[in-house]
């Protein structure tokens, strides 16, 4: 059985990501952001790593930004809220206010359909819950914005080489249309290929 690693920045829905990716054939191990170390995480040899949602900022989220960085090259990681807002800054990316506070509220985005929004239609409706997002202006270049709003706030990135994918809104909510077919991408991610436009 695939095995997940996911990292709770405490919050309350890690768990219905845990349930979710429990229910798509997964073994998801669960460890505060306190509570494991990086040579712990290795030792586990997870296939994925999932970035929980939580308060506060990237700099708040304990191991989280420290343990993408160790395991980026190697294993599919999935960043959610502030799991994607740690991804952002962990590749030079700037978080900051987003433009207006969404906090249980839907919007239609676009995507792009390819990896975790592959074979799911644009525009899609999600839910939302934060205060903060990635700053358009400050986006590296080897972020590629996978999903925006149609006003371009930035709803989710991929990393251009790594198998790494943040997401602003929460695909486990009841909120989001498709969200078991986006995280049921997520796992088959490694058998993805990214089309890159000429």
């Amino acid at each position: 059985m695939r095995k997940i690693l996911m990292i709770d920045n405490f919050d309350s829905f890690t768990y219905n990501l845990v349930q979710g990716f429990r229910s798509l054939g997964t073994e998801v191990v669960v460890f505060r952001n306190d509570a494991i170390t990086i040579d712990q995480a290795k030792a586990l040899a997870p296939d994925f790593l999932v970035i929980s949602p939580g308060p506060g900022r990237p700099k708040d989220a304990g191991i989280s930004m420290q343990i993408i960085k160790a395991f980026a090259s190697n294993i599919p990681i999935l960043g959610v809220c502030l799991g994607h807002q740690c991804i952002v800054e962990v590749f030079g990316g700037k978080i900051t206010y987003a433009k207006q506070l969404m906090h249980g509220k839907t919007s239609a985005i676009e995507h792009d359909e390819q990896t975790i929004f592959e074979n799911i239609k644009t525009p899609m409706i999600v839910g939302r819950y934060h205060s903060l997002s990635a700053d358009q202006k400050e986006l590296p270049g080897e972020l590629v914005v996978s999903a925006k709003t149609s006003n371009g706030e930035i709803m989710a990135v991929r990393h251009s080489v790594y198998k790494t994918e943040g997401v602003q809104f929460h695909p486990e909510s009841i909120m989001t249309s498709a969200g078991m077919h986006l995280m049921e991408n997520f796992l088959n991610i490694k058998n993805q290929e990214t089309k890159h436009e000429s």
